[in-house]
């Protein structure tokens, strides 16, 4: 399955909620949407910053993704950036496909 990682900042009126509700609340949430999506939710975490919420899904494909983020997204409490995440694997077949490329200017 594809990982993705949610990256999540809450809008004053959804971190109320959080406090009302508590952390563990959310992360039931997610974890229950996931796995609706036919997915599963590897971790999440709460941090400091400019972004309230990290999670790592494993998510059947890309539509599967946009689905989740879209209802989060959706409720206008919270707003979700999505990045596809890549295994070590992945990455080394990538470095042995061949791609055809030509710089700008070339």
């Amino acid at each position: 399955m594809a990982r993705y990682l949610f990256i999540a900042r809450y809008e004053s009126s959804g971190m109320q909620g959080v406090l009302a509700k508590g952390g563990s609340a959310r992360a039931k949430v997610i974890s229950d949407a996931a796995q609706a999506a036919g997915g599963s939710m590897a971790s999440f975490d709460f941090a400091f910053g400019d972004d309230d919420v990290f999670t790592v899904c494993e998510l059947p494909d890309n539509r599967a993704a946009a689905a989740l983020a879209m209802a989060v997204n959706a409720s206008g409490l919270t707003h979700v950036r999505t990045v596809v995440l890549l295994s070590p694997e992945d990455v080394d077949a990538a470095s042995h496909q061949d791609v055809s490329y030509t710089a700008p200017g070339q």
